[in-house]
């Protein structure tokens, strides 16, 4: 190993720095040191130069005839786990087995296209993998055990922050690169800069076999578990790959025990990027400003002279780094990950605003539904094609040929003339199964009786214009209706124009009696018309639940509340979302009543702000 690359060589306190500066190379010589035990590296890069540099120096470090695997987005569960070999079925006569793509990978590298948009059940696939190292396939009248020892490679190519790759997924991979990678260059030559390479695959070769020896002592594992709660990372999963990755860094270094600069660089590594707070200030110690009276200062003598009995310094102090005291290892670890961090997010920290990193919801636009037609595939099902339904050619002919040479058999004795080859029944039909996205429509419907009207509506034009105005990002439409005196009135159609719905609403008188019927009729109707549309529509109703208008006009207490919960009732038939407001000043049982009857959601809401309603719709809404 060159002097240059030696971790041994590089100065204590610029070991973060070049860290940073060449964390692209690291990664990749540290992944291929352990590929199963970090888990994997997340590279957040667009495909390009860089990314494919990244990718060929990683493929020069493992191991000549390592798998290497790419899995591409829209994987389904046979290429994944494995299941039946269709051709090989139907010439043998017999069920037979085909290997999946984790299976083919094992002992070394699975590769995830477009990480950013996998699906939910392909990275718990794969997350469980990692965890267990097998994969148990029990389908299509198989049972499949095999070994799966590998490593991940996300290929992240999001752009906005919440196109990440799955938060479950990324915890179990130790290197999260989401900046311009730095690389080492060629093992052939050197780089632009005239450096040689930081490590080549022969170093990569001796630590892979000198990993499992490294020594790992109690206070370094300290250290990065101190470091990792100091920078608010709750999962346990951080300072474990740390670990690794440290013990991978002394096996790269040619020794046998982890030192805290190997510590420090793991921490630099694997611990800076999950970061979500800064450390907490130390206590400032107080200091007197003067001096006790009656306590004589010592004079310069005194305090240069040296005790009689006092030991001499040693000859080296960082001869030997396990002299250092206590708390010395964790100050290191925790200053190199804070020198990896880059400066925006340090910013970003000190204000409290750590980077929210959520899963891919697979869009924002209403809920997600079957269907039998049109939209994404999500699989196939046992069924018929009829009424539209397609039929899955392939998964008809895995079902039906397990039974080919049992089918034979039965039409030789049954004495017909002529077997056919393949027999296809009824019962080995399989058709597509979709999934589509609708628009999602919010019908709010607005109590605008009493004398307390006007308060209530103020809110809920604040709640529209509020909704609407994220209307551009999540493709919502919203409508209002608002019941009074005696009926209910249609105030904003669906639409998703801000300055329509301002329209609308500016003239809304309010005041008169309270026909709640009248007004959850009316949302049934209009929720019915937005699903026929093929949205899905929520109903967020505002009132207090005190009605005394009955449907048909009449005024009377205990009518209007008997017609009020027969229409809630008639809307929770229809299966509708509905979420009800209860705005009285204390919550009161009939509002209460009327969302058990309905089945909505339930929020006492006296005060109710705009923002506050916003915020209540939106979690209640679809997703």
């Amino acid at each position: 190993m060159p002097n240059d690359g030696d971790l041994r060589h590089a100065p204590r306190e610029g070991l973060a720095v070049n860290a940073v500066a060449a964390s692209g190379a690291l990664a990749a010589a540290l992944f291929a040191v352990d590929p199963a035990g970090l888990g994997g590296v997340v590279l957040r890069a667009g495909a390009g130069p860089q990314r494919d540099a990244w990718l060929a120096l990683l493929a020069r470090l493992l191991p000549p005839g390592t798998p290497q695997r790419r899995v591409p987005l829209h994987v389904d569960d046979d290429r994944l786990l494995g299941g039946l070999d269709l051709a090989a079925t139907l010439r043998a006569g017999r069920p037979v087995a085909q290997r999946g793509l984790l299976a083919e990978a094992d002992g070394g590298v699975v590769l995830l296209a477009m990480a950013e948009r996998l699906s939910a059940s392909t990275a718990a696939i794969v997350s469980s993998a990692l965890d267990t190292r097998e994969l148990v396939a029990e389908r299509q009248g198989l049972g499949v055990r095999s070994a799966v020892r590998i490593g991940v490679v996300a290929l992240d190519e999001g752009i906005a922050d919440d196109e990440t790759t799955p938060v479950g997924l990324r915890e179990r991979l130790a290197f999260h690169l989401t900046f311009h990678l730095t690389l080492g260059g060629r093992p052939d030559r050197t780089d632009e800069a005239g450096e040689p390479p930081l490590f080549g695959a022969d170093d990569v070769a001796g630590a892979r076999e000198r990993v499992h020896r490294v020594r790992l002592d109690d206070e370094i594992v300290e250290g990065l578990c101190s470091a990792a709660l100091a920078l608010g990372i709750a999962s346990v999963r951080a300072p474990l790959l740390a670990c690794r990755a440290a013990r991978a860094v002394a096996a790269l270094d040619g020794r046998d025990c982890v030192s805290a600069q190997d510590a420090a660089l793991a921490a630099a590594l694997v611990l800076a990027p999950r970061a979500t707070q800064l450390p907490a200030a130390p206590p400032e110690a107080e200091v007197d400003d003067e001096p006790d009276a009656g306590v004589d200062a010592p004079d310069d003598a005194t305090q240069n002279a040296s005790p009689p009995d006092a030991d001499p310094p040693p000859a080296d102090a960082d001869a030997d780094e396990r002299e250092q005291p206590a708390g010395a290892v964790d100050d290191v670890v925790l200053a190199a990950a804070l020198a990896a961090m880059p400066p925006g997010l340090l910013a970003s920290l000190a204000l409290g605003r750590a980077r929210a990193r959520h899963a891919p919801s697979g869009g924002r636009v209403g809920a997600a539904k079957l269907s039998r037609l049109r939209g994404r595939p999500v699989g196939v099902r046992r069924g018929e094609p009829q009424h539209g339904a397609r039929l899955h050619l392939i998964e008809t002919l895995r079902a039906a040929a397990p039974w080919q040479a049992l089918r034979q058999r039965e039409s030789a004795a049954a004495g017909q003339m002529i077997v056919p080859r393949i027999q296809v029944r009824r019962e080995d039909f399989h058709v597509w199964r979709f999934k589509q996205r609708s628009e999602t429509t919010t019908v709010f419907v607005v109590d605008a009786s009493g004398s307390s009207a006007l308060h209530r509506l103020a809110e809920a034009k604040g709640a529209v214009e509020l909704l609407l105005a994220d209307c551009y990002v999540r493709r919502d439409s919203v409508a209002v209706i608002a019941f009074r005196g005696s009926g209910a009135e249609l105030l904003l159609p669906p639409t998703r124009s801000l300055v329509r719905a301002k329209r609308s609403l500016a003239g809304l008188p309010g005041g008169g009696g309270t026909p709640l019927a009248a007004g959850i009729a009316s949302a049934h109707a209009l929720a019915d018309a937005v699903r026929r549309r093929g949205a899905t529509p929520v109903v967020v109703l505002l009132t207090d639940g005190r009605a005394n208008i009955a449907r048909d006009g009449s005024p009377g207490r205990a009518h209007a509340a008997e017609d009020a919960l027969a229409a809630a009732r008639a809307m929770q038939a229809d299966g509708f979302a509905a979420l009800l407001l209860d705005t009285s000043p204390q919550p009161q049982p009939p509002a209460r009543d009327l969302a058990a009857a309905m089945g909505a959601r339930y929020v006492p809401l006296p005060h109710a702000g705009a923002a506050a309603v916003s915020q209540v719709v939106r979690a209640a809404g679809p997703r």
